[in-house]
């Protein structure tokens, strides 16, 4: 038998805000890319995630949840998951199973379908994770119907969280990769810069840290990041950011009483980027009101979106 030839190609995963996209793919890539927590709507971007494997490369598209647009940032990123399908070769449509009865949202699975992937015309592995959740008999069930309702190319089912079958999702996502030489080298793990994922991490510590709108109305700019300990090892590197939020109410719960929030916030969201980097740094955070920032489209792209 000939040597299989190595394959490499794009790879993107869709599905509903919290169905494990993120987890997924920090779980294939054994490294926590995406931020995850557990509100909705955590990943705003597209974040590109590489897996490296002795016969194949896949280049991982993680996109925003697919949901009923709000505001112009939720039309902005929706436009982000249209334009990550033309890029794909095989599209990774995750659903997830839920609760005990097990089945999976049928009239979001037929918008998918139907809204988003027919038109696509790209290969499509039906994903249904979370399948820790049921028993072997209604996971059979889901799969049937899944299969014989929406057709999907491929079809499997497994728990991002628990790792389980992610070898088997791999294989399955191979088959419909071109054959080629990989386009990235075998260390890369993402094509984003470090500053993307800093801000990633500070977004990440105000979903974790603050309650209702907060989250929502807040975006992360880097506005200074220099790396100083390169050339002077006692020096720390730099970053200051501005944390953008909609209204003064808020911007006074993110600040917190004599500033403590905002310290603490500051405190977490710097080890862990200092765990990132692998090097110390000098983190400043600051708090700017932007009114209705989400609803203007100039703020907008000026924020990458």
């Amino acid at each position: 038998m000939g040597h299989l030839p190595f394959r490499c190609g794009f790879a993107v995963i869709i599905g509903p805000p919290n169905a494990g996209k993120s987890t997924l793919m920090n779980e294939l890539l054994d490294y926590k890319l995406s931020i995850v927590t557990p509100k909705p709507q955590t990943t705003r971007k597209k974040i590109t995630g590489i897996y490296h494997r002795d016969d194949c490369q896949i280049i991982f598209l993680d996109t925003p949840g697919i949901m009923a647009p709000q505001q112009k940032l939720h039309e902005s990123m929706l436009a982000i998951v249209r334009d990550t399908i033309k890029d794909a070769d095989a599209v990774i449509a995750l659903l997830p199973y839920s609760g005990k009865d097990g089945d999976i949202d049928r009239v979001f699975a037929d918008r998918l379908f139907n809204d988003w992937l027919k038109s696509a015309g790209k290969p499509v592995v039906a994903v249904l994770n979370k399948c820790d959740l049921v028993g072997s008999e209604g996971k059979k069930k889901v799969e049937d119907s899944v299969s014989e309702t929406w057709h999907p190319d491929a079809l499997i089912s497994v728990s991002a969280l628990k790792g389980t079958c992610l070898p088997e999702l791999v294989d399955t996502i191979v088959r419909f990769l071109p054959p080629g030489p990989p386009l990235y080298p075998e260390d890369t793990l993402s094509t984003a810069p470090e500053r993307f994922f800093v801000s990633e991490i500070i977004r990440e510590k105000i979903f974790l840290f603050y309650g209702k709108e907060v989250p929502y109305s807040a975006e992360v700019v880097i506005d200074e990041f220099r790396e100083q300990h390169e050339a002077d090892p006692s020096r720390k590197d730099l970053i200051r950011c501005s944390i953008i939020v909609e209204r003064d109410t808020q911007k006074q719960i993110l600040i917190g009483q004599k500033g403590a929030s905002l310290k603490k916030l500051g405190q977490a969201a710097r080890k862990d980027i200092e765990e990132m980097l692998g090097r110390p740094v000098f983190l400043e955070l600051f708090v700017k009101v932007r009114p209705d920032w989400r609803k203007k489209n100039n703020l907008l792209r000026s924020y990458g979106y």
